[in-house]
């Protein structure tokens, strides 16, 4: 159950600071109703925080007036909700919780800020798995990629869809989508997406290749590069489980695909941009795909790669000690570019990431403005960035145009961080949340994007960490 807490003397402090300090934006002013009935905005920031330990922790939403001093408490001084694997922030108006669910059903709520400045609900959804998420138009929106219903081969295997989530935020309403999964690229095999971009009156999307289904095996046999891909025996775990028959990774490690859709919904066939000078661009994390596309502030997408391709390994070993092959990837973790108004790559632009910094291949990353973008780095090198137990406790700066790497500093150690949180980015200066191992207090860090530098600002006491942070405001524009 959802519930409320703000102590009395929370709000009595609250109350008093508001009638001191210019800063709450609560002078009354004349409105449609006489004098003094209407109110200016009032803005918060919204810190996603988790308090307690084991079976009796908690995820509150905390409000503060400042990340850059301070220090702020989820005990008497939030709103506890349900847990929540993805947070998204529409614009300065909702906040929105996803739940994961390990492959089933998927539950999301919304939240926005109330006249007085504190955190309510706003909505519960009920929606289709989600694997990535992002925002289009007047909607929230989710994909994911699931074994469909309704087209099936000869043999009886079901194609594979992508499923999409509409979710309204001008009223409330969730709606459903899907698309045929297999073939999406002309290369036979089934795809997922991952990340959203809302550009240039364009939305933009990476396009995952996943390898052949048994429907995709059965169906396109063209696409079938070599046949010692297919699977000849079972094998795998959670995700990267697979059966005899299908081909379980891409046959294209080496190559990035962007679909470009042009009207405000995935009915439409979008333009496919594609490129050989980096992987697939998408971060990952067991079944989730993280967005490692975005737009600068002109207009131009940046597309970033892990490299993923590099830890395939090759030849597989089956349950049953069979082996059969897949393709290794060669490329390292690189960036590349689709300039404002354009629907392919931009062929003079390419920058490899492991030869700037410290060497290290990017993990996820951000855009914090104009072309900076904060980066999320496997801080063990590409020789180890493989499984969920990677080390990712290097943060970076990349400016776009210039295609330089800045090494953030002024953080813990790498070897002292915990967890890092996802950003939220303002006036050049992105904020970030970081937990440590020694106990201290997580807190919000603030780095400059021309300089690199971090200094240490809010911080959350009586919490075990911090996954996101951001904006709300009263307002409705």
């Amino acid at each position: 159950m959802n519930k409320q807490f703000f102590s009395s003397a929370a709000i009595a402090a609250l109350s008093l600071g508001c009638m001191l300090l210019a800063a709450c934006n609560e002078k009354p002013t004349d409105g449609p109703d006489g004098p003094g009935t209407d109110t200016e905005t009032i803005s918060r920031y919204v810190i996603v925080a988790e308090a307690g330990s084991g079976s009796q922790s908690a995820t509150y939403l905390v409000t503060s007036e400042s990340l850059d001093e301070g220090s702020v408490s989820p005990d008497g001084n939030g709103w506890e909700t349900q847990s929540a694997s993805n947070w998204i922030y529409y614009g300065d108006r909702y906040l929105f919780g996803f739940q994961y669910n390990d492959g089933n059903q998927g539950t999301g709520f919304s939240f926005r800020l109330g006249e007085d400045g504190s955190v309510i609900e706003d909505r519960q959804y009920t929606f289709n798995r989600t694997t990535t998420y992002g925002t289009w138009g007047d909607n929230v929106i989710t994909a994911s990629t699931n074994a469909g219903t309704d087209e099936q081969d000869a043999e009886g295997n079901y194609a594979y869809y992508l499923q999409f989530n509409y979710l309204s935020v001008t009223n409330g309403n969730s709606s459903t989508g899907s698309h045929i999964a297999e073939n999406f690229l002309g290369n036979g095999e089934r795809v997922s997406f991952a990340g959203f971009v809302e550009a240039n009156g364009k939305l933009y999307t990476s396009v995952v290749p996943m390898g052949m289904s048994h429907y995709g095996v059965n169906t396109f046999p063209w696409a079938i590069q070599d046949p010692s891909y297919v699977a000849n025996g079972s094998g795998g775990s959670g995700s990267g489980q697979y059966t005899a028959g299908m081909i379980p990774s891409t046959q294209y490690p080496d190559s990035a695909f962007v679909a470009i859709y042009s009207g405000d919904n995935f009915d439409e066939t979008p333009v496919i941009a594609r490129t050989g000078k980096i992987g697939f661009a998408s971060g990952r994390m067991r079944s989730q795909y993280y967005q490692t596309i975005w737009a600068a502030d002109n207009g131009d997408l940046y597309v970033f790669s892990p490299g993923y391709g590099r830890t395939t390994t090759t030849p597989v070993t089956n349950n049953d000690g069979t082996q059969f092959n897949r393709v290794q990837g060669k490329l390292p973790s690189g960036v590349v570019r689709i300039k404002a108004g354009e629907t392919g790559f931009d062929p003079s632009y390419y920058v490899n990431i492991e030869e700037l910094g410290n060497g290290n291949p990017m993990f996820r990353c951000w855009h914090i403005s104009d072309d900076y973008f904060l980066l999320q780095m496997y801080s063990g090198g590409a020789e180890n960035m493989s499984g969920t137990s990677a080390p990712r406790n290097e943060l970076a700066v990349f400016k776009g145009e210039e295609g330089t790497l800045t090494t953030v500093t002024g953080l813990p150690s790498a070897d002292q961080l915990s967890s890092i949180g996802t950003p939220y980015s303002d006036n050049g200066t992105a904020y970030i949340p970081i937990t440590t191992t020694d106990g201290s207090n997580p807190t919000i860090y603030r780095i400059d994007a021309a300089t690199g530098k971090a200094e240490a600002g809010l911080t959350v006491t009586d919490a075990i960490s911090v996954s996101a942070l951001g904006r709300l405001s009263t307002s409705d524009e």
